[in-house]
């Protein structure tokens, strides 16, 4: 690859973040309207709910085995096959095809989900200095937060007046529009030092790199199984109305970019402790939700506190994933979207099942027992990293 400047960087940074909005749009955009999408092919949500959780268990059993194979090739041509697929899948989806189809349908671009989002972070990693880099990171993985901030609730808003078909149409315009910017605005990207398969699968043998897939995937379960369900939360339990939920969920979208920003400044200093203090949010959400009532005044503040403990939840776990394995960051990076999305799949698919079994008005404590494990193999990997300090006599 030639040398790409400072502006360069930043221009892939921006680039590979309008791409993750059409991605993150097409992948949690369902979330808003899985209420609306039961009641249209007449299914339980749980079973709705298999539109994400089929999504992202794709991405966790395909995504490294692709980001593998596809190391040597050209990664601008790579993030445009992977829009491509996601640009078809919200095409085919706008039609209300059978349910069936509709699965199929969202599997398909799944299958290079984790290619995108390789390719753009592993050439920040390759290309922007150290002290830069989880800034840049914070760029590209902030278009997570901004679809949040804008697709998401607009989607929602809109089908809550014109039905649910009309959030893939919306997905589908901003994928095109992503498309676009990829073309446009990175530069050729040959891959011409490419790592052995050997050498990436090294990691795999590390402890400290084991116990941190471990982490990703628990803390990734804690959020979803709650916030997969989000819109039936807010409705069910605090009252609120389609146009209510829309709105709330532009407040969170809006409060996980502040802390997309913030998180990616204080991961340059500690990506430990950053990591951890985002955790907690895990264990105290339950706590102010169940205290919280249905006042819709103070459920702003509880949204507030919600979006913002949440909206780095990606860029920690690409962080703590990639300070385990620096000397293959690509494929750490791809193992930690592939296991992040098996902690989505998961979470979702608990927490479907204690909607089903148990109700819905105890379902964030579901995400505190996860998020407590997730804390535990953390305490696990410090006590590693300690004990190889002192057996190499490092300070």
């Amino acid at each position: 690859m030639k040398h790409i400047g400072e502006g360069g960087i930043k221009k892939i940074a921006y680039a590979g973040c309008l791409g993750a909005v059409g991605i993150i749009s097409t992948e949690f955009g369902i979330i808003g309207v899985l209420p609306q999408v039961a009641s249209h092919y007449d299914i339980g949500i749980d079973k709705a709910g298999l539109l994400l959780s089929a999504f992202a268990l794709t991405i966790f059993l395909i995504g490294p085995f692709l980001v593998l194979f596809t190391s040597g090739i050209n990664r601008k041509k790579m993030m445009l096959w992977a829009l491509s697929l996601f640009l078809a899948s919200n095409i085919v989806s706008a039609f209300a095809p059978p349910f069936w189809l509709l699965v199929l349908f969202r599997i398909i671009p799944a299958i290079l989900q984790p290619v995108f989002f390789s390719a753009a972070v592993g050439t920040i990693i390759r290309t922007a200095a150290k002290d830069e880099q989880h800034k840049l990171m914070g760029i590209v993985i902030g278009g997570i937060a901004l679809a949040q901030v804008t697709i998401i609730p607009l989607t929602t808003y809109m089908s809550s007046m014109f039905g649910w078909q009309i959030s893939f149409m919306i997905q589908g315009v901003i994928t095109l529009v992503a498309l676009a910017g990829i073309l446009t605005f990175i530069p050729d990207m040959p891959v011409k030092e490419k790592l052995s398969y050997g050498s990436q699968l090294q990691i795999l043998k590390k402890p400290r790199f084991i116990i941190s897939v471990a982490f990703n995937i628990f803390l990734i379960s804690a959020w979803f199984s709650t916030y997969s369900y989000i819109a039936d939360y807010l409705g069910k339990v605090k009252m609120m109305t389609g146009q209510e939920i829309s709105s709330m969920l532009l407040l969170f979208g809006i409060m996980g970019v502040i802390a997309n920003w913030i998180a990616g400044r204080l991961l340059s200093r500690n990506v430990v402790l950053t990591t951890a203090f985002f955790l907690t949010g895990t264990i105290l959400l339950p706590v102010i939700l169940e205290f919280s009532g249905s006042n819709f005044h103070v459920q702003i503040l509880v949204v507030c506190f919600w979006g913002m403990m949440y909206g780095p939840a990606f860029l920690t776990a690409i962080s703590y994933m990639i300070d385990a394995a620096p000397e293959a960051p690509e494929f750490a990076n791809s193992l930690q979207s592939s296991f992040g999305n098996l902690g989505v799949s998961v979470g979702t698919i608990v927490g479907g099942w204690f909607i089903s079994n148990r109700g819905i008005d105890g379902l964030p404590w579901v995400g505190a027992g996860f998020g407590i494990i997730a804390i535990i193999t953390m305490v696990m990997r410090a006590i590693l990293d300690r004990q190889y300090k002192l057996q190499n006599h490092m300070p």
